[in-house]
């Protein structure tokens, strides 16, 4: 089996990918995290690019992801202090959002670039309801200031779960098999 880089700082991103390769080596990508791109799926992938290209990894399987909430032409990414994180939290409240995530993999000179696109209603939010999520989850980390698996904001969602959480593992697990990791779970 091919060496496997993770190139992200996300636990959750981790987590994520365990359930497709058995064993990877996890790096933080000092990419600056900017795009001039305005739409939303080109956005995530040119920042998931920048990242998995900012690794020098020889022979390995490099794999790089960005997730970015979207809604009304608004990007929300990582909110920088609690406030940031309150003022996203308020404006989703209640309303629905789309959640993209881009992947970035390469192998061997070759480059594969994708995203997942999935939708989420959250439920209405008081400002005692924020407040005590992000004194409980303390979600500066998490794009649009929330993880879906905390079970706190997310009404409903359509698509994957794990598109939301920060790596779509079902597309991904297909782009491995087919560049021969061959431990992909079943």
């Amino acid at each position: 089996m091919r060496k496997v880089l993770l190139c992200s700082a996300s636990p959750r991103r981790r987590a994520l990918l365990a359930k497709l390769v058995s064993r990877f080596d996890v790096t933080k990508s000092d990419a600056e995290e900017r795009s001039t791109y305005l739409r939303p799926h080109l956005r995530v992938m040119d920042l998931a690019k920048a990242k998995g290209r900012s690794m020098s990894a020889g022979d390995a399987v490099v794999i790089a992801s960005d997730t970015l909430v979207y809604r009304n032409g608004k990007y929300y990414g990582k909110p920088s202090s609690r406030e940031e994180a309150r003022e996203m939290l308020a404006e989703l409240s209640g309303k629905r959002h789309s959640v993209y995530t881009g992947v970035y993999v390469a192998v061997g000179g070759k480059e594969i670039l994708f995203y997942d696109k999935a939708t989420v209603q959250f439920y209405p939010l008081t400002s005692a309801d924020i407040d005590g999520y992000l004194d409980e989850y303390a979600p500066y980390d998490k794009a649009g200031a929330y993880g879906i698996q905390d079970g706190v904001a997310v009404r409903s969602y359509r698509g994957s779960f794990d598109t939301i959480m920060g790596l779509p593992t079902e597309k991904l697990g297909k782009v491995l098999e087919e560049i021969g990791v061959r431990d992909v779970y079943e």
